[in-house]
């Protein structure tokens, strides 16, 4: 009988190692089907998830409440499993390499509790060759087995969109690969039970690791191009998503947007492109030029809102702003690497300690990772600058009335309105008088 039997007929378990963002998910989606141990090193994590608790609202609070994922920080409890799931992140380092020792660490854990017969799948954005140079190394050496023989290892890359509600895991297309065909095909069927819109098999685990780190890449140069026209039309006072909305009427426009590109996926998967790109004498041209120009993007928006509180006749170091979102994307509680940060500290340089609300994130980590105490935006009055860093529906919500209170007393050519995601109506705000500026 193969695995995919024994899963099926639940003779076998899944075990998923990192339960953020990707791994929980994937966890809550197999369940449905076979038995699975969700498995992660922050006990304060599974403890959240035991009480029924989402912290990621990836999935929600009403369906964790409902799984069946055994969740646990016990990892003799991945004895009891025979297909493993790594989803831990793979975040870089201050000088912009590659930091492995999530993966690494993980492997640790899987290898010390490896048994005969097993197959490990990683899921983790990683550069070409990591997982057959790096990961099974560390599964050989710590279980005593040896891969193709004792166990097998495979390669499918996570595609989920964090906040995206209609492009969850069942309905996006999974790259798998494995180290034999034998290894490809009983990981295609694991796959299969869950995603509904099917898989694309591999011919490599090099090539699927590559497709990862390509895909994101390549957004990444094409918001990069954006956020280039953006900055040479803010001096040529040409409003670029006028220009966006008429070049977006020819069919094969791409239909990319400025923006702060951060994140845990493109915001880090070019480095780690470069990073092997360099280690093979070949330095990137296209794809580090445009991961400097989204990782300028903050300044960029710094130096607007302080040219528009001069142009208000404002004293910068007095002003008051008061930024809306830290997220690094919308509908999300994730800071990880989020751009929004980049704007603060910018701000910083010019004597701005500004107030910054978001009813979405995750405050814990905010303060942590950052040291920014998150304001509640019943408090806030009296700004002299507003900043719309990110659309969550909370703000996309709030009516005129409400954001315009957010200010202190003054005409309305006196407040500023910085619009980072262009969700306002331009038009009616120039026309009542606000000194309005978006990306």
């Amino acid at each position: 009988m193969s695995l995919y039997e024994k899963i099926l007929n639940k003779d076998d378990k899944i075990a998923v190692v990192g339960l953020g963002y990707v791994g929980m998910p994937i966890a809550v989606s197999f369940a449905k089907k076979v038995d699975v141990i969700g498995f992660d090193l922050n006990e304060e994590k599974i403890k959240l998830y035991i009480s029924g608790m989402d912290p990621t609202n990836e999935v929600g609070n009403e369906v964790i409440k409902k799984t069946s994922v055994n969740f646990t920080s016990d990892e003799t409890m991945l004895q009891e499993a025979k297909f493993h799931l790594v989803a831990v992140p793979t975040p870089i380092n201050s000088d912009k390499t590659p930091d492995l020792a999530p993966v690494e660490g993980a492997s640790s854990i899987i290898g010390r509790n490896l048994t005969k017969g097993s197959i490990v799948v990683y899921e983790s954005t990683v550069y070409p060759g990591v997982t057959e140079d790096i990961c099974i190394p560390i599964l050989e050496k710590e279980s005593g087995l040896k891969c193709g023989v004792d166990f097998k290892v495979g390669y499918s890359p996570e595609r989920i969109n964090p906040g995206d509600k209609i492009h969850t895991i069942e309905n996006i297309i999974k790259i798998v690969s494995g180290v034999d065909e034998e290894s490809l095909e009983e990981i295609a069927k694991i796959y299969e039970l869950v995603i509904n819109a099917g898989v694309h098999k591999a011919s490599s685990i090099k090539v699927a690791e590559a497709a990862k780190v390509v895909e994101n890449s390549q957004r990444d140069i094409n918001i990069a191009f954006m956020n280039e026209l953006a900055m040479v039309f803010d001096r040529m006072n040409i409003d670029t998503k006028e220009v966006i909305e008429a070049m977006n009427t020819k069919w094969n426009a791409l239909k990319f947007y400025p923006g702060l590109v951060g994140g845990h996926c493109i915001g880090v998967d070019p480095y780690y492109f470069v990073y092997e790109a360099e280690k093979l004498g070949y330095h990137s041209q296209i794809v580090l030029s445009g991961r400097k120009i989204n990782d300028g993007i903050g300044k960029f928006v710094a130096d607007a809102i302080i040219k528009k509180l001069i142009l208000s006749n404002k004293v910068v170091k007095q002003s008051k702003v008061v930024i809306l979102g830290t997220t690094f994307k919308e509908n999300t509680p994730d800071t990880r690497n989020s751009k929004v940060f980049d704007i603060i500290e910018s701000l910083k340089d010019y004597g701005i300690e500004p107030d910054v609300v978001d009813p979405v994130a995750n405050t814990e980590e905010a303060g942590r990772e950052y040291g920014i105490d998150l304001s509640d935006i019943n408090d806030i009055e009296n700004a002299d600058c507003l900043v719309l860093a990110v659309a969550h529906e909370e703000f996309r919500r709030m009516s005129w009335e409400e954001i315009d209170s957010l200010y202190g007393d003054y005409n309305n050519n006196e407040k500023v309105l910085i619009d980072i995601k262009s969700i306002l109506d331009k038009e009616d705000l120039e026309r009542q008088g606000y000194n309005y500026w978006r990306l």
